[in-house]
C-alpha cells in the first residue's frame, strides 16, 4: 500500500473509533432515559391509582371554592 492510501485507512478506522464510542454513549443515553421513563409511568399510575381511591376525588367543598373572607 502506499502512504496515502494507508493515512487513509487509519483516518477510516479512527472515524470508525468514534462512531463505535458514540453509538455506546447513545445506547447507554437512550437506556437511562427508558428507565426514566418506566419510572415516571409507575409514579402516574401510582398516582392515578390514589386519586381513584381518595374519597371525593375530583369533587370540591364548598368551603374551597370560595375565598375565607366571604
Amino acid at each position: 500500500m502506499t502512504d496515502r492510501t494507508d493515512a487513509r485507512l487509519t483516518e477510516l478506522e479512527i472515524k470508525a473509533s468514534y462512531a463505535d464510542d458514540l453509538l455506546e454513549q447513545l445506547n447507554a443515553l437512550v437506556a437511562r432515559q427508558q428507565q426514566q421513563i418506566d419510572l415516571l409511568q409507575r409514579e402516574l399510575l401510582a398516582l392515578r391509582q390514589q386519586m381513584r381511591d381518595a374519597p371525593g376525588a375530583g369533587l370540591g367543598s364548598a368551603a374551597d371554592e370560595r375565598p375565607p373572607h366571604y
